[in-house]
């Protein structure tokens, strides 16, 4: 999608009080073409987004347009940061104002409502950036997908069997809403298992790899930040010589994607935009392999690659706005 080259592009929030909402404010606010046209959240609503984010200087207040009067707001993107099962009425309202994938706003959906639909463009860029052709629905991937899919797609041609992945998240993966699974108090000194099998983000790797995925997911006491421990069973063997080789081949102009010999630390990627991949191990046979990512979950799990993505559709320089230091 393009646009006159002087004027600043409009880019709406909905679903602003929420943890990745709130990094893609501060990402918008310091970007060099986009600006933020409208943030919504009811409990917010009236409130100065200045009085909430420090990185955002101007005199822009929160709102609570409902969904059917998003197209009248007429701006360039909205992203939709919202739970689970919350996106389609948006959509549906854009769609009823006579928008649809080829025509209206770009729509960048954060929550897994649309990432296994074919007519949304599904954005993890360092892999599927080759497929995009100017689509104006993008789906966000999840936070733990974007790791495990970049764990495990150097050696998809040479997997055998199920790809295992044990995962550790803090708890801003949880939301805003109240639960266990955010409760400082009940995570304190914890490990929280859940949703240990058919995980949405299971399914969501299994399908866009073609592979079975096989994901173990839990909460521990950290605000942000995860870590996935992926177990790939290989169809020959190998030696570490030859699996780093292929990391770093496959991620040598990625950015945002850094290969490590160690295994990475998720106290270290805490507020970075890129990934971390390393603790290469092979079993003795050489056909065993484990692999360790981590990723801040609000940002190149969600914030940081839904700027990719804008950038992308825009036609501007894909790391825009992103700091890669």
């Amino acid at each position: 999608m393009s646009v006159q080259p002087t004027r600043p592009i409009s880019i709406g929030i909905v679903g602003a009080r929420g943890h990745a909402g709130a990094e893609l404010i501060r990402l918008i606010a310091g970007h060099p073409r986009f600006e933020l046209a409208f943030v919504s959240s009811r409990e917010l609503d009236g409130q100065r987004l200045a009085d909430h984010s420090d990185a955002y200087a101007g005199s822009l207040r929160f709102s609570a347009p409902g969904h059917e009067q998003l197209p009248d707001l007429d701006t360039d993107a909205v992203v939709l940061a919202l739970p689970n099962g919350k996106a389609a009425l948006c959509v549906d309202a854009y769609d009823a104002a006579g928008a649809d994938a080829n025509d209206g706003p770009v729509i960048i959906d954060l929550s897994a409502d649309y990432r296994f639909d074919d007519d949304w463009y599904y954005g993890l860029p360092e892999l599927t950036r080759g497929n995009y052709a100017g689509q104006r629905r993008v789906s966000n991937p999840g936070c733990y997908a974007t790791a495990m899919q970049l764990a495990i797609a150097p050696m998809l041609d040479v997997l055998e069997g199920p790809v295992q992945c044990f995962g550790v998240s803090g708890y801003s993966g949880a939301g805003t809403t109240p639960s266990d699974r955010n409760d400082p108090d009940k995570l304190r000194d914890n490990l929280m298992p859940y949703a240990l099998t058919g995980h949405v983000h299971e399914r969501e790797v299994s399908s866009r790899l073609g592979h079975a995925i096989e994901f173990m997911p839990h909460v521990a006491p950290h605000f942000r930040g995860i870590t996935v421990t992926a177990n790939l069973h290989l169809a020959r063997p190998f030696s570490i010589d030859e699996v780093q080789a292929r990391y770093r081949d496959r991620y040598a102009d990625e950015p945002l994607v850094r290969v490590l010999d160690q295994a990475p630390w998720v106290s270290k990627i805490a507020s970075r935009h890129h990934v971390e991949l390393g603790g290469f191990t092979l079993s003795e046979d050489g056909r065993r392999l484990v692999v360790v990512a981590t990723e801040d979950n609000l940002l190149k799990g969600a914030a940081t690659q839904a700027l990719q993505n804008l950038n992308q559709a825009f036609g501007l320089p894909e790391l825009a706005g992103i700091p890669c230091g």
